[in-house]
């Protein structure tokens, strides 16, 4: 009698197991991971992405900040996470390129992830505080030179965009200021800049435009060779007098490695129909984001570029001897 009962219940659990398996993904919410903390620019996109991508997907779609480390927090969390597909990790080219270079991290940037596809990318806004007398950037440099003692600038910690724009902005310009280092990025960045408590950062145009627009700081150029569509005003690096001074950030989606390529294709497919809808376009385009092209939209597309950027900015960084340090809370 017991063995019958031990035959049914092993039976039982073998169905339950081969139903669960069986089931079509996604068959419960899913889950993006933003390494750094709410209303930042990898936390803007990851929310417009999630509202729009749990309709097609057929389950809720949950943003969770996790924080701290330059990212490495964050991201490390999927690298850790069961491969199913339910935990996607939503990074930037600071997370997913600059700190292979410089922690020593717990896991592999491209041997512990499965791409899934490249998103947006987008330039860097040299921001300052609403009363910095500086009219322009070549005033600007020159008050960064008479203040070099005392002269600030907010980053998102070490490694981050903020912090490489900030030091080739300062090589190349003959600067130096102290940086300024933010757990939470660049939220905390603004409010202290608009509060005077900082002069200056390198902010990403996704969250850096509705600031500028709504007179809390001051913009001075955009870091690439043309001015920004959503902003037409603000003058190029090149034009505002720090040629070659370019940087450009990107994003796209990663989870943890040995996921079903059925759920990676399904994560791709959603996400490259999102992208490719005029309204999401429209809204990513006044917040200075450009989208990757379409046929770029693949995991492979995603892997290329990836390992591209790995082995182009990996050299500079070390060469440049840029060092984690620690973080402001």
């Amino acid at each position: 009698m017991l063995v019958r009962l031990l035959l049914a219940a092993c039976t039982t659990i073998a169905g339950v197991v081969t139903a669960s398996a069986a089931d079509p993904f996604p068959s419960k919410t899913v889950t993006l991971v933003v390494p750094y903390g709410a209303g930042g620019p990898v936390d803007t996109l990851a929310r417009i992405l999630a509202e729009r991508i749990k309709g097609p997907l057929g389950q809720s779609v949950v943003v969770e900040n996790v924080t701290g480390a330059s990212g490495t927090i964050g991201v490390g969390r999927v690298a850790r996470a069961a491969a199913d597909g339910y935990t996607v990790s939503i990074g930037n080219w600071p997370t997913h390129v600059v700190n292979g270079a410089m922690f020593d991290l717990q896991y592999d940037l491209l041997k512990d992830f499965d791409p899934v596809v490249p998103m947006t990318s987008n330039p860097y806004v040299v921001l300052a505080r609403k009363d910095m007398p500086a009219a322009n950037l070549k005033e600007l440099i020159g008050w960064i030179k008479s203040n070099a003692d005392k002269a600030t600038q907010g980053t998102a910690g070490p490694g981050s965009g903020q912090h490489i724009a900030g030091a080739y902005f300062q090589k190349l310009t003959g600067t130096s200021a102290r940086f300024v280092p933010y757990r939470s990025g660049s939220v905390d960045i603004i409010k202290d800049m608009a509060g005077g408590h900082i002069d200056m950062t390198f902010d990403q145009a996704i969250t850096a435009l509705s600031h500028v627009k709504g007179g809390t700081v001051k913009a001075y150029a955009v870091t690439q060779k043309t001015r920004l569509a959503a902003a037409p005003e603000i003058p190029s690096i090149d034009e505002a007098g720090a040629p070659g001074v370019y940087i450009t950030t990107w994003t796209g989606l990663w989870v943890p490695a040995g996921t079903p390529k059925a759920a990676v294709d399904k994560l791709a497919a959603v996400t490259r129909e999102a992208l490719a809808d005029p309204a999401i376009v429209k809204r990513l385009s006044a917040l200075g984001q450009e989208i990757f092209p379409a046929a770029e939209q693949t995991p492979e597309g995603l892997r290329a570029f990836h390992k591209s950027e790995i082995e182009k900015w990996w050299p500079i960084i070390k060469a440049a001897g840029m060092k984690a340090e620690a973080t402001k809370k």
